[in-house]
Parts: structure tokens; C-alpha cells; sequence
């Protein structure tokens, strides 16, 4: 039997939302062993003077815990 932990992270780049999903994955997966899998909750945007200045990402991050 295995039991799962999710915890929620947020994560940012300046590149796209994908890049920010990616940086916050390789993140958690320094301090968080065996992620099995990532939910997008949110998605937002930073904005200065009519550009995008950085993306943001809530994501709940799936992991299994070891015996």
C-alpha cells in the first residue's frame, strides 16, 4: 500500500508558464522525493508598463511517501 503527500509550491520564470512549471518541478525535486505528478491551480501574469514581466504558477505537487 502507498501513501501519497501533496503539498502546494509556486513557482515563477520570466520565459513562459511552461518554464515555470518546469523550474518549480526541478525545485521541489531537490527536497521532495518520488513526485509522481504536478496540478496547475493557478496561473498569473506580473505586468509593467503594458509587458509581461514574469509568469506565475500555484501548482499542487504530488508525492509518495517511503515506509
Amino acid at each position: 500500500m502507498s501513501v501519497a503527500k501533496v503539498t502546494e509550491i509556486i513557482a515563477s520564470s520570466k520565459k513562459g508558464f511552461d518554464d515555470a512549471v518546469s523550474q518549480g518541478i526541478k525545485r521541489a525535486n531537490k527536497t521532495l522525493k518520488n513526485i509522481k505528478g504536478a496540478w496547475v491551480k493557478d496561473q498569473q501574469v506580473s505586468v509593467s508598463n503594458g509587458k509581461i514581466t514574469e509568469y506565475r504558477v500555484v501548482m499542487k505537487v504530488t508525492f509518495v511517501l517511503k515506509d
